[in-house]
């Protein structure tokens, strides 16, 4: 296993640089494509959000992946290396991993312990299982990474510290609008981000919710799921005229929203809280120089840090309880990976010393051939039984060790020793029925 990671995110880079470089639908697919055609790869899958682009592969050499996943991820972006390289950052192997169940459990979010990031894995996984683009070591990797997401969530009081990016947001339009309670709520989009929101707002008490989509049909469905109003995308302004709260989360890719859109909202009486959750921006962000209206988007939370502003809420008991289920199931991965890793030079191994049993008995009948019936099978059950008693501590051991760091020389040393294949048909079988 050779884990590569090379990404940026909200922590390495400004917003401005994260819209230029999200990447999503067939772009995505052309870059997850790409990269695994590279010849340094044999894995691939990318995890796109507002907040980060990475792409995790299985590699065979470090510089070469580096470089040209680097380059790859430039050119898909349209940004010049100089611009892009100073915000990645490389993980490798065991840091690969760790940075991995980090992010699955939020701790790396813009808002930690925020819990949709686990749903952006899941999605990410499946695309690249449907590109087949993924093997056996990335789809276990990202198996287990959901699974301690989980269970990070499950066992300790992470959800409750960390909210997510709605519920900031809500709670900065409340500083804003006063108890948003009752107030008139439109929601741009009808993707998972936009039913977040809409669960978000009713269950802060917004009863008054209305859904502006594309597809007026998903905008209907959404709607429905909140005792609200669903209304085609070419309605906004005039509902933006009536609504207290604007949440816009499409991804369109374009300024849904701009000056012209909030007009009709300026000069009514009482103020305007549009929360832009979109990359890129589905508002304007000229619209703040429009009296009465407030826009915080992605780029002013990052540069307010409002995930620290809300409060600690026992942030720091959860943080610190779940890097200690990070650090614990880091640990018990590679060394299950480890482990496997030396399995076919046993296998190998066991299936090379059944092959000079069979061959010796057979030559030891044909030399001897009154030797039959219970005797001959009394022979080969005392060889059977040397040859695994012989072979059983060496094989411990090296699973055993393994699991150390450096591990990998021992299988190494029993297959320079041995003369071993762990490839050969015979000895892959085996490994197959045997795990």
């Amino acid at each position: 296993m050779s884990i590569l990671v090379v990404g940026l995110s909200h922590r390495t880079a400004p917003v401005a640089l994260l819209e230029r470089v999200s990447v999503s639908g067939d772009a995505l697919v052309k870059l997850l494509l790409d990269v695994r055609d590279e010849a340094t790869v044999s894995e691939v899958m990318v995890v796109s959000t507002c907040n980060r682009v990475e792409i995790y592969a299985d590699v065979d050499r470090f510089h070469g992946a580096v470089t040209a996943v680097t380059d790859l991820l430039a050119n898909h972006c349209g940004v010049p290396q100089e611009q892009l390289t100073p915000h990645l950052y490389v993980q490798y192997e065991d840091r690969a991993v760790h940075h991995l169940f980090s992010v699955a459990c939020g701790l790396d979010s813009m808002v930690v312990g925020e819990g949709q990031i686990l749903g952006q894995i899941r999605v990410a996984l499946k695309l690249a299982q449907d590109q087949d683009t993924v093997g056996s070591i990335l789809n276990e990797l990202f198996q287990q990474a959901l699974r301690v997401g989980k269970r990070a969530h499950a066992d300790t009081a992470i959800d409750r510290a960390g909210a997510s990016l709605v519920g900031v947001g809500l709670t900065l339009a409340e500083r804003e609008l006063g108890p948003i309670a009752g107030m008139r709520a439109l929601v741009v989009g009808a993707g998972s981000m936009s039913a977040l929101a809409a669960a978000t707002l009713v269950r802060s008490g917004v009863t008054d919710i209305v859904i502006a989509n594309r597809t007026y049909e998903r905008a209907v469905r959404l709607a429905e799921s909140v005792a609200g109003r669903a209304v085609r995308l070419d309605d906004v302004a005039a509902e933006i005229a009536e609504a207290d709260l604007v949440i816009s989360c499409t991804g369109a890719g374009t300024c849904l929203i701009t000056p012209d859109t909030v007009a009709g909202a300026v000069g009514r009486g009482r103020d305007l809280f549009l929360l832009d959750l979109a990359l890129p921006h589905d508002v304007d962000p000229d619209v703040r120089a429009l009296p009465g209206v407030t826009l915080v988007d992605l780029e002013s939370m990052q540069q307010a840090g409002v995930a620290d502003d809300i409060g600690d809420g026992g942030r720091a008991e959860a943080i610190a309880a779940v890097q200690a289920i990070v650090t614990e199931e880091v640990a018990a991965y590679l060394e299950a990976a480890r482990a496997a890793r030396v399995t076919p030079t046993v296998v190998a191994l066991r299936s090379k010393a059944a092959e000079v049993v069979e061959a010796e008995m057979g030559r030891l009948i044909s030399r001897v051939p009154e030797l039959e019936g219970r005797l001959r099978d009394e022979v080969a059950q005392t060889v059977n039984r040397v040859v695994d008693k012989l072979l059983h501590e060496p094989t411990v051991r090296v699973k055993r060790l393994a699991s150390s760091p450096g591990g990998d020389q021992y299988a190494d040393a029993l297959r320079e020793l041995f003369n071993l294949d762990p490839l050969k048909p015979e000895a892959v079988s085996r490994m197959e029925v045997e795990s």
